[in-house]
């Protein structure tokens, strides 16, 4: 992921990346790992169960929650992910698949640094990275999932990224007034 700066200065600051191209190429990553696993004949099977956020979103309730409580959210589901990327990736044998979901792991540690570049308040105290343990969000009732296979897993993250992760950089402060 390339970073934006506001000038010809190298000392510039950073600014925030509004462009959803960003989250969409992610997607599409995901969706070629997927089919990487589909067409998988060797050394692709997992032995690991992996904890998912939930993807289902319900909009009304969304929009009512306020941003803090969303960016902890999508924080908590980019955390969750990471950690079951990270086992998957241990667990398959296959070395183009490890590779593939290396990548996926690393495009979700970007998300990370996007969330940052929109100086969401609180997300401060969050990690540099979302490859730590996180709690479940205080605010809300969060379950998890528990799922065994890879192709559900993948379905998981790119659902995650389409729903949540997209609503949240979609309407992002930071965005709104670039876009005025």
């Amino acid at each position: 992921m390339v970073l934006q700066r506001t000038g010809p200065s190298t000392s510039s600051p950073l600014r925030p990346i509004c462009d959803l191209r960003v989250l969409d190429h992610f997607v599409l990553e995901a969706m070629d790992t997927l089919k990487a696993v589909r067409g998988c004949k060797a050394g692709c099977t997992v032995t690991a169960s992996f904890a998912v956020p939930p993807t289902s979103v319900d909009f009304v309730v969304w929009e009512t929650k306020d941003v803090g409580a969303q960016v902890e959210e999508v924080w908590w589901g980019l955390s969750l992910l990471s950690q079951a990327l990270a086992a998957a990736s241990t667990s398959v044998s296959n070395p183009d698949l490890q590779d593939l979901l290396a990548s996926d792991r690393r495009n979700l540690h970007s998300l990370g640094r996007v969330l940052r570049s929109l100086h969401f308040q609180g997300l401060s105290s969050a990690p540099a990275s979302a490859d730590h343990h996180t709690p479940a969000p205080a605010s809300a009732d969060h379950h998890t999932q528990r799922l065994t296979s890879l192709p559900e897993l993948l379905a998981v993250h790119i659902n995650f990224l389409r729903g949540k992760v997209r609503l949240l950089l979609t309407h992002a402060p930071a965005c709104q007034q670039q876009a005025s």
